[in-house]
């Protein structure tokens, strides 16, 4: 600290976040308190994290039990919820072998070391490329990044890594390009988030797919944030016909406890071997625990049946929001991730929401992002649903 500088003028986190003037202090359900004991209604659930709601009892008792018995012991020693966790995955999913990690950015990153080290190791060819698309989300990192088909999230971080290209999303025609390229991989969202909650064209899928397939490129699906159940069907890329050689998972997995993951066919798994890749904290006991017990309870309380109905029935209330308010042109998304596309400054609509007790999010200028918990109630959509019209009254009057 320079000798001119009093304290009051420092703060001790560094200024990466924009936060909203609200102090959150305690969590349950679909709701959440600030340190003044006002109640908000979260539709944000952590971004896309807290799938079950705030500190769910199935995994806050699997949780305490484990805090109880082993917090920590590295890798270097065999972890039974992890390897639990990893066969729940595997038998419920396309894929074959899972490493673990602790974010989204972090599984990313090992999907790209993945492929990039497939392609060297296994396919012995000099092809490193990966392929992804514009206005996707991938992470933080360096390398995630650089995957990032956005401007404004690599601005300052030059020289970018090499070994990227990107495509325009859902451009059936510029898919024909990865031929001529014939990159390692190809990685991509189902549905753009942090891009503006832009669901693939499912026949865009299919065409990717298969040229994939037929140049032996690995299929990569980025389900950070419509995984572990938020699309209606515990992975999104179900719903689409398609099997992944890749897929990224973390958010949801753990119920807002770090923890990410890759879930890997067998083929593309032998990219790594002893030594090649790791993580410190991947996969501890704390985090799988977590982990275990959120994708246990999501398959076997029905819970999946219970998205597929809730969210049509939300999807029904933003319809009838937009027929009453001209300046909603678009409700897009699936299952409970859903964006409000508007001719007025989303980050106004959230700021304002925030005072009418409701918490929502942006994705970009012009779109509001809605992303209530997979255990919300009929009740909880009506309470969101009159709040956000508080809100749109507010900002009409000026207030």
């Amino acid at each position: 600290m320079a000798n001119n500088t009093s304290v009051s003028q420092i703060l001790p986190v560094m200024a990466t976040y924009s936060r909203f003037p609200i102090t959150l202090v305690k969590g349950k359900g679909s709701y959440v308190w600030d340190d003044r004991e006002n109640k908000y209604l979260d539709f944000t659930s952590g971004i896309a994290t807290c799938n079950l709601g705030h500190v769910p009892d199935p995994v806050k008792e699997k949780l305490e039990e484990q805090l109880q018995n082993l917090w920590h012991c590295s890798n270097l020693y065999n972890i039974p919820n992890q390897e639990q966790l990893a066969a729940l995955l595997t038998a419920n999913s396309c894929g074959d072998q899972v490493f673990f990690c602790n974010s989204g950015a972090e599984a990313n990153e090992a999907a790209i070391k993945l492929a990039r080290r497939y392609a060297n190791k296994v396919k012995g060819n000099c092809s490193s490329e990966v392929v992804t698309f514009e206005q996707s989300f991938h992470g933080r990192t360096l390398a995630t990044l650089t995957a990032t088909g956005q401007e404004k999230i690599q601005q300052g971080f030059s020289p970018l890594m090499p070994g990227f290209s990107y495509l325009p999303f859902n451009d059936s025609e510029a898919l024909d390009k990865l031929q001529i390229i014939k990159p390692a991989a190809v990685l991509f969202e189902l549905v753009q988030g942090e891009g503006g909650v832009i669901p693939a064209n499912p026949d865009w899928v299919k065409k990717l797919a298969q040229i994939c397939k037929e140049n032996d490129i690995l299929l990569m699906v980025d389900e950070i944030q419509t995984g572990i159940g938020r699309s209606g069907t515990l992975f999104a890329y179900e719903q689409y016909g398609i099997e992944p050689d890749v897929i990224s998972i973390a958010k949801g997995l753990g119920s807002g406890f770090p923890i990410g993951a890759i879930i890997a066919k067998e083929e593309a798994a032998k990219g790594f071997d002893p030594g090649s890749h790791g993580s410190t904290f991947g996969g501890n006991p704390l985090a799988t625990a977590a982990g275990l017990a959120t994708v246990t309870h999501i398959i076997e309380s029905n819970l999946l049946s219970q998205v597929k109905e809730i969210s049509a029935y939300l999807d029904k209330q933003l319809q009838g929001l937009k027929a009453k308010y001209t300046f909603i042109k678009e409700i897009r998304g699936i299952g409970l991730l859903k964006g409000m596309v508007v001719e007025t400054n989303a980050l106004e609509i959230v700021q304002k929401a925030i005072t009418k007790n409701l918490l929502i999010l942006t994705a970009g200028p012009n779109v509001v992002r809605i992303l209530p918990p997979l255990t919300v109630k009929i009740a909880e959509i009506n309470e969101f649903t009159e709040a956000l019209e508080k809100t749109f009254l507010s900002i009409e009057k000026g207030e």
